[in-house]
């Protein structure tokens, strides 16, 4: 069976509206998978900034219960300080005491974005006291982290 000029044409016409369909098809799957991966992607990202909001907020709740903590020790030293070293001595272990409260208060008071804005400031003005007390707070958490495996070693063997 022979074709015709007039059957290639529409041959070729229907392909090409096919690819064409296809085409545009393609274009809204792609912009469809686009917009799920960006609501998911955003979606996650909420998710990824509250969960370290809580984490944040439960670390300034424990740092504050650290440093209530650290105050009650200074105050049971204080009199013995008194005992030992002389009443000058034990006061200055309450003042340094109350410093810590003090801290401690205002720790507790303000909300995490104003730690976070008094962090940053404290940064711009004194960078190089911001590393080095970085490094220095990242080695104290190594070596705390290292005492916690070797004491959960010790504990399995």
């Amino acid at each position: 069976m022979a074709t015709t000029p007039n059957d290639t044409s529409t041959a070729i016409y229907e392909a090409e509206a096919a690819v064409t369909e296809a085409a545009h098809e393609t274009a809204k799957a792609t912009l469809s998978a686009t917009q799920l991966f960006k609501d998911s992607a955003a979606k996650l990202g909420k998710e990824a900034v509250d969960r370290a909001k809580t984490y944040a907020e439960d670390g300034k709740a424990r740092a504050g219960g650290a440093l209530d903590e650290i105050v009650k020790m200074i105050n049971d030293a204080a009199g013995t300080v008194d005992d030992k070293l002389g009443e000058q001595y034990g006061q200055y272990a309450r003042t340094a005491a109350d410093k810590v409260a003090g801290f401690s208060e205002g720790l507790k008071a303000k909300e995490l974005d104003d730690l976070i804005e008094d962090a940053r400031g404290f940064v711009q003005k004194s960078p190089a006291i911001a590393i080095g007390t970085a490094a220095a707070l990242g080695f104290v958490l190594v070596r705390l982290i290292q005492a916690g495996l070797a004491t959960d070693h010790d504990d399995k063997a």
